[in-house]
């Protein structure tokens, strides 16, 4: 009996292959939803007018949004890998004059914040180094209820539109037919949706940048991509863009580095950040607004509502409104890290939103997203999710409810409990929405205002320094030198070449390719005959305008200090104590660490009769894992020569443009013939004859406050010419 029940399971399997029920790659086929309706445009929600606010009847959206929130249990679908910290956003400088939200009314107002860094297309257990955008999230809980700052490390987005959202990420995600590569992009699906989608050219010059592989997550700005609105007492309205500036300055590690942290230690961020915290060296940013008048919405040659563009800093100053401090770890990383909800749809009277039409789907699938992966209706009473202001509604029941709620009322209208609760009145706290005038006709469409797709990735690149364009170049060659489609990488060439012609030239150069004479038209490609959905990109403006806050080198958030910096200090057996204890003690006063690098663990016998423990050895440790290099005095130190481990240490330092500091018989290590930081005219290698010299150890500081010295890459990096002729 059960051998026919088991040829019968067979039998009905087979049937369904065959009518094409459990295999399908949509090839020659329509566009379907799930119920089998054709699909006219899969490139834009329904909106009331091209520049409208989102329809919720769009029943495409939904379903699509809906299906792709639901893809994954329990983990996040992006942003899966993470790391948060407790602490508290300061009022700095209040602004009235812009929104009644409560929490930034009043000169040193304080209210509790959870902050969640991660990346966005890895596992939970990817690496923290993964070439990726950034999540940059802060939890506000203020006394008027729970505001979600949700943002990323990058200003702007991939896409304008929520309707292609899940086709981004199932491009970016690792394939699925095999299931690789994990967090990476560099992989036909993810370009060849890119190569298509000139959009989103401007969010590539910038995940192509060292801003995509950042030092720390201490180290990164935040940016809440979309354009939201201020509300005043008046119920007057501005347009907002918000930012997040690090006290510690803007930095990166390089593409090398980053790989080779990612096999050292993948944990290397949320490291940092736990460590950071536990020392009393509390991570700490400026949150500054750029402000702009409704009567100003059109006066840009970009539209504020398009979430793949930025305001220039020099057309619009940020006003720094306040500082957020990160001051306490989480008790428990799952209670709390992973279960904290975050939703742009979470706000507090005096903030709302703009019609962008990228936002207006978050706005719909945040929620949504939340019931699949915290399985409840009722996340809001988890503990890192819950408002400190008092909740009084008239939902009930569902899984895991823990309100426990009095009363025989639980529907408003009522009586007979007394009409409670109430609503508020707008002067009572009450929330009601900006009275934004719309008319306009339903339509699947986009403004005009949303064509230029080059403009601003021309912006970016132009700004940034010599160095880092060679970055942004190395790294389109290392992503499509991965792609194994030629046409695809033949197709970001052309884009490529509407961005900059030398940037599509030396990418060209590196991929042994030419650049197209003439970029394909993306409408020529998978969106149907008609080209529904689409319309011609708009040439780029010839502008040769830059940007000084778009470069990270030139960046006004770089500072010159060093606090938390970690300094490796090669040590052999009689080393000199006194030279590690002067250049230790000057480190210590400026918060940052010296770390004992030695042949082996346990005591490290000294010069001086006594002893250092060392904290890592050559095999446990890596100079990727540490910011500068110290070489300390004693005779002895000339052995390190002959240590292949430590001249692997010294020179992969050297090749990411590390400062390097010795002094004594330390500075003789970098004569050996093996050792690359030979040469004595490198800015960032640092000698001296004795360590405690004030000199050298001023210089030696000075060095490390610059993060690195580029200026080394032009040697290393000769071959990053400009090709005389690829097109």
């Amino acid at each position: 009996m059960e051998k026919n029940n088991a040829s019968d399971f067979n039998k009905q399997e087979a049937k369904q292959e065959d009518l094409g029920l459990n295999k399908s790659d949509g090839t020659n086929k329509f566009l379907t939803t799930n119920q089998g309706v054709k699909i006219n445009d899969d490139n834009n929600s329904l909106k009331a007018g091209e520049r409208g606010p989102s329809l919720l009847e769009d029943f495409i959206l939904r379903e699509k949004i809906t299906h792709f929130d639901h893809e994954r249990i329990p983990e996040r679908i992006v942003h899966a890998r993470g790391s948060g910290a407790h602490g508290f956003f300061e009022v700095t400088n209040p602004i009235p004059q812009f929104t009644k939200a409560g929490f930034l009314q009043h000169l040193g107002q304080k209210t509790p914040v959870f902050t969640r860094f991660s990346t966005v297309a890895g596992s939970r257990g990817s690496t923290d180094l993964a070439r990726d955008v950034r999540g940059f999230s802060v939890k506000f809980y203020t006394e008027e209820g729970i505001y979600d700052f949700v943002g990323n490390n990058v200003p702007v987005f991939f896409i304008q539109d929520a309707n292609k959202f899940p086709d981004l990420i199932h491009a970016v995600k690792p394939e699925p037919h095999n299931e690789m590569p994990q967090a990476a992009s560099a992989h036909d699906t993810f370009w060849d949706f890119i190569s298509l989608m000139p959009e989103s050219m401007h969010m590539i010059m910038w995940v192509m940048s060292d801003r995509a592989i950042p030092r720390s997550y201490r180290m990164q700005e935040g940016f809440g991509v979309h354009t939201f609105r201020f509300i005043n007492e008046a119920g007057e309205s501005h347009f907002v863009k918000i930012h997040w500036k690090p006290k510690l300055g803007t930095h990166a590690v390089v593409w090398d580095e980053a790989q080779k942290i990612s096999g050292k230690n993948p944990d290397f961020h949320r490291e940092d950040l736990w460590e950071a915290i536990e020392m009393g060296n509390f991570p700490e940013w400026e949150m500054g607004v750029q402000v702009i008048p409704e009567a100003d919405e059109h006066k840009f040659d970009f539209d504020l509502l398009d979430p793949t563009k930025l305001v220039p800093e020099e057309l619009v100053p940020v006003t720094i409104v306040g500082r957020m401090v990160l001051n306490r770890n989480p008790d428990n990383f799952f209670a709390e890290t992973e279960q904290v909800a975050f939703h742009p749809g979470h706000v507090v009277p005096g903030i709302d939103f703009s019609n962008d039409p990228l936002l207006q789907g978050r706005l719909f699938s945040y929620t949504d997203t939340q019931l699949s992966r915290l399985g409840s209706p009722n996340f809001h009473e988890i503990p890192i999710n819950r408002s400190i202001s008092p909740t009084h509604n008239n939902q009930r029941d569902g899984h895991m409810r823990q309100e426990i709620n009095k009363g025989r009322v639980s529907y408003h209208p009522n009586s007979l409990g007394g009409g409670c609760p109430y609503q508020a009145m707008i002067s009572e706290g009450g929330f009601a929405s900006f009275g934004e005038r719309i008319e306009a006709h339903k339509v699947r469409e986009r403004s005009d205002s949303f064509t230029d797709h080059f403009s601003q990735a021309r912006l970016f690149f132009d700004s940034q320094t010599a160095i880092e364009q060679r970055h942004i170049i190395k790294a389109l060659r290392f992503e499509l030198g991965k792609v194994e489609s030629a046409p695809v990488r033949s197709r970001m060439l052309g884009l490529l070449l509407q961005v900059s012609e030398m940037l599509a030239d030396q990418v060209a150069a590196g991929l042994g390719m030419k650049v197209p004479a003439q970029p394909e038209k993306p409408m020529n490609h998978g969106v149907g005959a008609d080209a529904v959905g689409t319309k011609e990109p708009k040439e780029p403006s010839k502008s040769n305008s830059t940007s000084d806050a778009l470069s990270m080198i030139k960046n006004p958030t770089v500072t010159s200090t060093i606090a938390t910096r970690k300094i490796a200090f090669l040590c052999n057996d009689g080393v000199s104590e006194a030279s590690v204890a002067a250049m230790k003690k000057a480190l210590v006063e400026r918060d940052a660490k010296a770390c004992i690098i030695a042949p082996h663990l346990g005591a490290v016998p000294t010069a001086e009769g006594g002893a250092l423990a060392a904290d890592f050895s050559f095999f446990t440790a890596s100079s990727v894992l540490f910011d500068a290099i110290f070489i300390p005095e004693g005779n002895v130190q000339t052995e390190l020569a002959g240590n292949l481990d430590a001249m692997e240490f010294i020179n992969d330092a050297f090749r990411h443009c590390k400062i390097i500091g010795a002094a004594g018989a330390g500075a003789a290590v970098l004569t050996a013939p093996q050792c690359l930081a030979k040469d004595k005219s490198d800015g960032g290698i640092i000698t001296a004859d004795a360590s405690d010299a004030p000199e050298f150890i001023s210089n030696f500081l000075t060095a490390v406050a610059g993060h690195r010295f580029w200026e080394r890459e032009e040697a290393l990096e000769a071959s990053i010419s400009p090709s005389k002729n690829n097109r």
